[in-house]
Formats: C-alpha cells, sequence, structure tokens
C-alpha cells in the first residue's frame, strides 16, 4: 500500500495556501500558455517545448540535474549526447504540460494513437470480466496520452495522481486532466479510499511509478539501485487485479503517439513484480532517452 508517511505528506501539501512565489509560478504559466493559444497546434507544442529546453530547463536547475543524473548510471554516455538530452529532456516535459492543459486538441491524437504490444486483449477480457486493472505507466512521452486512447476505447479508466507541490498550479493541473477523462484521485488517505472502491468494482487505474519514494524499498532501476514503491504490485495481489505497463509514446514528429500495452505482469510477489515494472521501463528509457524524466531525483539517498 502507500507509506503512511507518504499519504501524511500528501495531505499536508493539499491543505497549504498558495504562497507568493507559487501564486507567481501558477500566473506566468498560465500567461504563457494564453499567449501562445492562438497559434495553431502543430506550431504552438514545439514552440512551448523549445521554450522548455533552451530558457525554462536552465533557469529550473534542470540540466544540472539531468547531467548528474546521467552521469550515474551512463558515465560513458558522449558528452554531445549528455547536451542534447540536457534540451530535450525539458523539451518533453514542457510539451507534456501544455498538452494536457490544450484539452480536445490533444484528445484528437490521443485516441488515434497507433497501438504496439501485446496487451490490449487482456485488457479487453478483463473488462468483460469486470475484473480491476492497474495500468502502470511513468514519465515517459505523455502517459495521458495513453489514458486518453483506452477512455476512447470504451474501457473505464481512473487516473492515480501525486498533487504539485504548488498549490496554485495544482488547482489547474486536476481541472485540466478532469476535462481528459474522470474520475481522478489524488494520492492521500481520502483518495487512496475512493481509488480502492473504484478498483474493486472492476475498474481500471492509471498510475504512475516512477518516483522516487523515501519509503519504498531499493529495487535496481537502469542498472543502480532505486528507491521504489512496491504499492502497485501489492494492490495488483490483493484484489487480483492485472498489473499492465502501458506507455504514450512520442512519435518523432513530436505531436502525435503511439500507445505501448504490455502483456500483465505474472502474479509473484510484490518485489518480483516492482522489478519487472522497472525492467519495463528501463528498456524503454533507453530507447527513447529523450522522452525519460532525466530531472527526477530518481536515485537519492541509495
Amino acid at each position: 500500500m502507500v507509506e503512511q508517511s507518504d499519504i501524511s505528506a500528501t495531505d499536508k501539501a493539499k491543505s497549504k495556501r498558495p504562497s507568493w512565489r507559487h501564486w507567481t509560478q501558477d500566473r506566468v504559466a498560465a500567461v504563457l500558455l494564453s499567449m501562445l493559444r492562438p497559434l495553431p497546434y502543430r506550431w504552438r507544442i514545439p514552440a512551448i517545448g523549445w521554450l522548455g529546453g533552451t530558457i525554462i530547463g536552465p533557469l529550473a536547475g534542470m540540466r544540472e540535474r539531468i547531467r548528474a543524473n546521467l552521469t550515474h548510471v551512463m558515465p560513458d554516455l558522449p558528452p554531445s549526447e549528455v547536451a542534447r538530452l540536457c534540451r530535450k529532456v525539458p523539451d518533453n516535459m514542457a510539451r507534456t504540460i501544455a498538452e494536457i492543459f490544450t484539452g480536445d486538441e490533444f484528445l484528437e491524437r490521443a485516441r488515434t494513437s497507433s497501438v504496439e504490444g501485446t496487451g490490449l486483449m487482456a485488457l479487453q477480457e478483463a473488462h468483460a470480466q469486470g475484473r480491476p486493472v492497474l495500468l502502470v505507466t511513468a514519465h515517459l512521452g505523455n502517459y495521458d496520452a495513453a489514458r486518453g486512447f483506452l477512455l476512447a476505447q470504451g474501457f473505464n479508466v481512473a487516473g492515480f495522481y501525486m498533487p504539485m507541490t504548488n498549490p496554485a498550479f495544482n488547482t489547474r493541473y486536476v481541472a485540466a486532466i478532469s476535462r481528459i477523462g474522470t474520475p481522478v484521485f489524488a494520492r492521500g488517505r481520502e483518495g487512496l479510499a475512493h481509488m480502492l472502491r473504484f478498483l474493486r468494482r472492476g475498474g481500471m487505474v492509471g498510475m504512475v511509478v516512477d518516483h522516487y519514494m523515501a519509503h519504498g524499498e531499493i529495487v535496481d532501476f537502469i542498472g543502480k539501485p532505486a528507491r521504489t514503491a512496491l504499492s502497485a504490485a501489492e494492490l495488483a495481489l490483493k484484489y487480483n487485479a492485472l498489473l499492465v505497463p502501458v506507455y504514450g509514446i512520442r512519435n518523432a514528429d513530436g505531436i502525435t503517439f503511439r500507445v505501448r500495452i504490455e502483456d500483465p505482469i505474472p502474479h509473484s510477489d510484490p518485489r518480483t513484480m516492482t522489478a519487472s515494472l522497472n525492467q519495463s521501463l528501463e528498456a524503454l528509457v533507453k530507447t527513447h532517452m529523450d522522452q525519460w524524466m532525466w530531472s527526477h531525483r530518481r536515485w537519492k539517498n541509495t
């Protein structure tokens, strides 16, 4: 299950009033998105990506964190590739946020995504049987492209998200992801209780599981130990739910996607199942280096 300390921290964050810094960050983001809205979508998303990669990323200190993570797990990566990833990773992150806030224009592309992998039939069978499903994803490409696609296929998919530390921007973010599809549940006591009721009724719940978790188990990720929550595997075992890796991978054009649905992870024990999830993501990160959130402090305190 979700660790008690993580739930408490989330509930405290939700109750905080926005600081002046948080309010300013929220307003700057809102103004930026509004200013670029008149541009056609095919230009707007790349423009925001460029801003993320060349201006916002460096100002936010992302390049230093990206370099540190790459040095930690891939010390032999050529300097030219490191420099490229320092630009492209914030580019993808900015595109993802902009797409989520765009709504219907983003959903049009998500709904028509191509499908790869061999797990779609397992989802269809579970849906027909009313069996719970945990859709496990990561900060790679745009995870909400996969949710938008599956909702368009008639699946009953809910989102389970970690509230952002900026409460002002979080309010805006929750409204945006709710326009993509509902229900969405916040990590925390109340959200967890609602999510479990939804899951027990045979729903599908999407979970992003590549966060550093202070009280997680140490499980290897890209060859290095990383503290990782076992909660997705524990829930799958407790509720006899399928545990299915699902990803929204960005295509070369930068604005369309393909949805990868892998076979369900076999039930065994939480640590073994979580290791399989990490291996699934690791393979995709290595294939799509510029689409994963290398700015996250994934390996700290290990």
